[in-house]
């Protein structure tokens, strides 16, 4: 992990755009995210990226495109139980304390438009993006992607391999796989789901075999004015139909957070245009 960590840090100045690290202190340690702009002026409308339970801040340069290019910038997230924060910091259920104070945090970046934020989780962090969401307008959020996400992750636990399973022991700091079950119960967004009150966008992959896209479905279901995409041949994350969900969740969040309807400098393609 500290080499992870270490060849990221050395590659920022050499990104196109080039990113910087950002330290937010948070509960007596701190969170660390990535930060990369777009071209052109700010401040920028931006995208927290939220990982889920065994992924980081690391491996999200392609998600970052997908928003970098359309004029977003992205604030890639280790949020507790991820990343340099897991050493540290256990798993939590309430983010809309973490959300609170990352958006604190991001009020005082001049390049960041703190009036239009939006949050895109992935995983288990569908779960963290959600429930933050259900706070989204006293956070100041504006849009939310879910991205095969659990709605009650205990519903889930006995049925994770033992990689995953063990992965959620280790970063809930639990000492063995009861305690971490009755944490696995915290992670849920029953009475949660019906609160969010900024757009949700629930991806989902039919053939997920870690996550139920029935969770999504559950999600959408509860959540006033969503919307859900559920892709027939979708793995977990979608990871094998990114073409199906990736540039239309990118261009749901940029209609949200109110880019102009053309093309981006940053985008390759002269054709590209914005949905109606």
């Amino acid at each position: 992990h500290d080499r992870a960590v270490e060849a990221l840090t050395r590659a920022l100045p050499l990104l196109d755009p080039v990113g910087r690290r950002e330290i937010i202190p948070f509960d007596g340690a701190h969170l660390v995210a990535i930060l990369r702009l777009p071209r052109g002026p700010g401040p920028h409308p931006t995208v927290v990226l939220i990982p889920g339970l065994d992924s980081t801040k690391e491996e999200f340069r392609e998600v970052e495109r997908s928003f970098l290019d359309r004029g977003m910038a992205t604030f890639a997230l280790d949020g507790p139980g991820q990343g340099e924060a897991e050493w540290t910091l256990p798993i939590r259920p309430d983010w809309e304390i973490v959300g609170s104070a990352v958006l604190d945090y991001l009020a005082g970046v001049d390049d960041v438009d703190r009036d239009r934020i939006g949050v895109w989780g992935v995983s288990l962090g569908g779960y963290y993006a959600a429930r933050a969401a259900s706070t989204g307008r006293a956070l100041g959020l504006r849009a939310c992607v879910s991205l095969s996400g659990p709605y009650d992750f205990s519903t889930s636990f006995d049925e994770l391999n033992p990689l995953t399973r063990g992965a959620f022991v280790a970063r809930s700091l639990s000492a063995n796989e009861s305690e971490a079950r009755r944490a696995a119960g915290e992670l849920s967004l029953f009475g949660r789901a019906e609160a969010i009150d900024i757009p949700l966008l629930v991806v989902a992959g039919q053939q997920d075999r870690l996550i139920s896209w029935r969770e999504g479905a559950r999600l959408a279901e509860e959540a006033p004015g969503s919307e859900f995409i559920l892709i027939p041949d979708g793995s977990h994350g979608c990871t094998n139909r990114v073409y199906r969900h990736r540039p239309q969740a990118a261009d749901w969040m940029g209609a949200h957070l109110g880019l102009e309807r053309e093309a981006h400098p940053n985008h390759a393609t002269k054709e590209y245009q914005w949905p109606r």
